[in-house]
C-alpha cells in the first residue's frame, strides 16, 4: 500500500515531497507555517493579502495607520476614488514579509507567495506588478497566481531578472481556463512550472458558480492532465480542494497528479495565524455548518461557516484604512450594497448588509470564517480536552501524518 512518501514532486533535477500548503490570507498561511513545510521537504506558501497591514502587526511598521491618516477626509465620501496605494509602500510591506520569511527558511523544500488577481486595490495592474516584483527582489522561490484568469500576470514581470528563475505557477479550475491562460501567454514562451487545479470542495473564494456542486476534482484533474499530454507539455499538475488523507492524497498521485495543494487541516494548526477562539468554531462545525453564499465583493462564491460574523454584518467600508478590493474607478460591490441599506434605513444606527460583506475588515479581524468543505472532519483528528475544546496541532505533525499515513487513516496527537 502505497503513501505519499513514496512520491516526488520534481522540478527539474531537484525533488520534494509532493505536499503544499496552500496560500490562505489574511497571514493565516503565516511564515511559520510554510517554514515548516519546506523544513520537511515540501512546499509551504504566505500569502500578499493585505501585506501592508501584515508588515503592521509583524514588523510594527504604521503603514495602515498612514493611510488612513492621509485619506481621513474621505471617511464620510461614499465615493472611494480618490484612495489609492503607495506603491513604494506597498513594495516595501512586501519585501519586508518576503524577506523575513525567506531569511529564516530551513530544510530542502521551498516557499512560495499566493498573489491574488482579486486585490484590485483601485489599481489593478499596478498594485500587481508591484507585489510581485517585490517578491521576487526579496528572494521567494516563487510565485503562485490566484483569484483571477490572470492573462496578463506574467507579462507584467516579463522584464525581471528572475522571471525565468523563479517558479511560476497558477491556479485554474477547468481546462478552458488553463487553454486560455497558455495562449495568452505563448508569445512570452515561458510556460507555467506548475498548475494548481482546485476543485469545488476547497476553502474560500471558488473558481466555479453556485453550481459548483454538479462538478469533480478527479475528472478535471483528469481532463487537464490528457490535455498536457496531447500537447507534449510537461507541467506538473497539483491537485487541490477535499483532500483530507494521505490516502486521498495518493489517489491523485496515481491519477497524473505529480502533488496535492492541502490547507484545511493546516488551520487548525499550532502555527495558523487563526485565534484560537476561531480554530474552537472550525473543530466543532458539522457538515450543515459549512455553505457556500455569494456575499463576497470580487463575484466569486465563498465557502465559510454560517455562523461567521461577517454573514449580514453592517459595518462602514473602511476603505481608508484598507481598500483592497477597490477596482481601477474606486468601486466595491459592498458599498454599494452598504449605501443601498443606509438609504432604505437612513435613522438606523445599526444596519444589516446581507448581499455582500466587507470582506477586507472582516479578514483582517478574522472574523470571516472561510473554510473547506471539509472542515466539518477536523475533529475526527485530535482529542477533546477536559474542558470541552480541542487539541490543536503541530504543523509537523500533519504535514507528516498526510506523507505516512495508509487506509484512510489519521493519527492522533500524542
Amino acid at each position: 500500500m502505497k503513501r505519499v512518501d513514496d512520491f516526488r514532486l520534481m522540478f527539474g533535477k531537484k525533488e520534494y515531497v509532493p505536499i503544499m500548503v496552500g496560500g490562505m490570507g489574511v497571514d493565516i498561511s503565516t511564515a511559520e507555517l510554510a517554514l515548516e513545510a519546506a523544513r520537511l521537504g515540501g512546499i509551504g506558501h504566505i500569502s500578499d493579502a493585505m501585506v501592508n497591514d501584515v508588515s503592521d502587526r509583524r514588523f510594527d511598521t504604521s503603514f495602515v495607520k498612514d493611510k488612513t491618516r492621509f485619506y481621513k477626509h474621505n471617511i464620510d465620501n461614499s465615493d472611494k476614488s480618490i484612495i489609492k496605494f503607495d506603491l513604494g509602500v506597498l513594495a516595501e510591506a512586501t519585501r519586508r514579509h518576503v524577506e523575513a520569511t525567506m531569511e529564516a527558511k530551513r530544510g530542502d523544500g521551498l516557499i512560495f507567495v499566493n498573489c491574488m488577481e482579486k486585490l484590485t486595490m483601485n489599481g489593478p495592474r499596478e498594485t500587481l506588478e508591484v507585489r510581485m516584483k517585490s517578491a521576487l527582489d526579496a528572494g521567494i522561490d516563487g510565485i503562485t497566481l490566484s483569484a483571477g484568469l490572470h492573462l496578463g500576470s506574467f507579462a507584467l514581470i516579463a522584464d525581471h531578472p528572475r522571471f525565468r528563475d523563479a517558479k511560476l505557477g497558477i491556479i485554474v479550475s477547468s481546462v478552458r481556463a488553463l487553454q486560455i491562460f497558455l495562449r495568452k501567454n505563448a508569445r512570452l514562451d515561458r510556460l507555467p512550472d506548475y498548475v494548481i487545479v482546485e476543485g469545488p470542495l476547497a476553502g474560500g473564494h471558488l473558481g466555479f458558480g453556485m453550481d459548483w456542486a454538479q462538478y469533480d476534482l478527479a475528472t478535471i484533474i483528469a481532463e487537464i492532465v490528457q490535455y498536457l499530454q496531447t500537447e507534449k507539455l510537461t507541467i506538473p499538475v497539483i491537485a487541490a480542494g477535499g483532500i483530507f488523507t494521505g490516502s486521498d492524497a495518493v489517489s491523485f498521485l496515481e491519477n497524473g497528479s505529480a502533488a496535492v495543494q492541502v490547507a484545511t487541516r493546516f488551520t487548525v494548526a499550532n502555527e495558523c495565524g487563526l485565534p484560537d477562539s476561531a480554530k474552537q468554531e472550525y473543530f466543532r462545525a458539522s457538515e450543515e455548518d459549512i455553505i457556500v453564499n455569494t456575499i463576497s465583493p470580487t463575484g466569486y462564491p465563498m465557502r465559510m461557516l454560517k455562523s461567521t460574523p461577517a454573514i449580514g454584518s453592517g459595518i462602514r467600508p473602511n476603505c481608508e484604512a484598507y481598500g483592497y478590493l477597490l477596482d481601477g474607478n474606486g468601486g466595491c460591490a459592498y458599498i454599494t450594497a452598504y449605501n443601498h441599506e443606509v438609504m432604505l434605513h437612513p435613522n438606523s444606527k445599526n444596519i444589516s448588509v446581507k448581499e455582500k460583506t466587507c470582506l477586507c475588515t472582516h479578514m483582517r479581524n478574522f472574523n470571516c470564517w472561510t473554510c473547506g468543505h471539509t472542515t466539518y472532519r477536523l475533529k475526527d483528528t485530535t482529542k477533546r480536552l477536559e474542558d470541552g475544546s480541542y487539541q490543536t496541532l503541530s504543523a509537523e505533525h500533519i504535514f507528516k501524518d498526510y506523507q505516512f499515513s495508509v487506509d484512510q487513516q489519521v493519527a492522533l496527537p500524542a
